[in-house]
């Protein structure tokens, strides 16, 4: 294999520099031309290359968000927009895509496997929401971001005897939650995974007041509800101060966390490996600490669910 592409889809992620870097460099590395596909599959459709260098990542390792750009792409979801994206490919002589993404990211790279392209998929997304693999890009660093933040709620929460509800980015997982949680000392986890009672929490906090605790951290994943509602729900059914904070967004920002950089690097160049040796339509992974090539039929088809232990734990922990 002379030519490969590189293209980040979906939401960006900590950490998807780091596995661009070491998707360029490992071509280049083993003799290959690289071509950065910019904006995702909207720029694949649109012929948007760019010749990718050994400088053209230098001193991105560090950095968050991708520097390759991403967008969303409706077009691509059509057969059309597929055909036309396998025909592009062909056109500029590539070989093999690897893509940086999460899981509709891997189904685009899926159509283009079944139409003759050799594509590898490298699990990109802040979510860890993707089957088959230990964690996913940007995992890390969104939990590291949750907990320095909560750890400064609760320093305004102890001052002020407030209960603070804080709501975390996730969609439909709630790993980022359950994790920031446990680490941050939660007093409640609210995950979608793991139905709850209002009435619960709401005995949990006033048990809480009973053996004079002051202040509460209530946390709250996206895809179980909306933190603004919880917060109202809970003020007018204790009387408790209550305030809500929404992280949003700066959970996607950042410099990637050592661990992240490593995950990313590790599966970019895994996936280098991969196309070199004929492998397509499938996910470049870790499993249990070693590297596999999972088939997208089966991480697609595969359940996925948090560690639920951790979740046990943490409520037994806030007792």
């Amino acid at each position: 294999m002379k030519k490969i592409a590189v293209l980040t889809s979906g939401g960006d992620a900590p950490g998807m520099n780091a596995a661009v870097r070491a998707v360029v460099r490992a071509g280049i590395y083993h003799g290959m031309e690289v071509l950065g596909v910019q904006r995702g599959y909207s720029g694949l459709l649109q012929e948007e290359f760019t010749p990718m260098t050994l400088g053209s990542v230098a001193d991105t390792i560090q950095r968050g968000g991708t520097v390759l750009y991403t967008a969303r792409c409706e077009a691509f979801k059509t057969e059309e927009g597929q055909d036309r994206g396998a025909e592009v490919l062909r056109n500029h002589g590539v070989e093999g895509l690897v893509v940086i993404g999460g899981d509709g990211s891997f189904r685009g790279a899926l159509a283009l496997h079944r139409r003759g392209i050799a594509t590898v998929g490298v699990p990109g997304t802040i979510d860890n929401d993707i089957a088959c693999c230990d964690a996913t890009i940007g995992f890390d660093t969104a939990v590291n971001t949750a907990i320095e933040a909560i750890d400064k709620i609760r320093d305004t929460a102890t001052s002020h005897e407030r209960t603070y509800v804080v709501e975390v980015m996730g969609r439909n997982a709630g790993d980022i939650a359950l994790h920031a949680g446990l680490a941050g000392g939660a007093e409640s986890i609210l995950i979608p995974e793991r139905p709850f009672v209002m009435d619960d929490i709401i005995r949990k906090l006033e048990r809480g007041v009973s053996r004079g605790k002051k202040h509460s951290i209530i946390l709250v994943a996206e895809g179980a509800g909306k933190g603004m509602e919880i917060g109202k729900y809970l003020a007018e059914h204790t009387g408790f101060e209550v305030r809500v904070t929404v992280l949003g967004h700066i959970q996607r920002g950042g410099a990637p966390s050592a661990k992240d950089r490593v995950l990313a690097s590790t599966l970019g160049a895994y996936a280098v490996d991969l196309l070199r040796t004929g492998a397509s339509g499938k996910m470049a992974a870790t499993q249990n600490g070693v590297l596999e090539a999972v088939d997208f039929e089966t991480v697609f088809t595969t359940p996925r669910q948090p560690d639920l232990r951790l979740y046990e734990l943490a409520d037994m922990l806030a007792i």
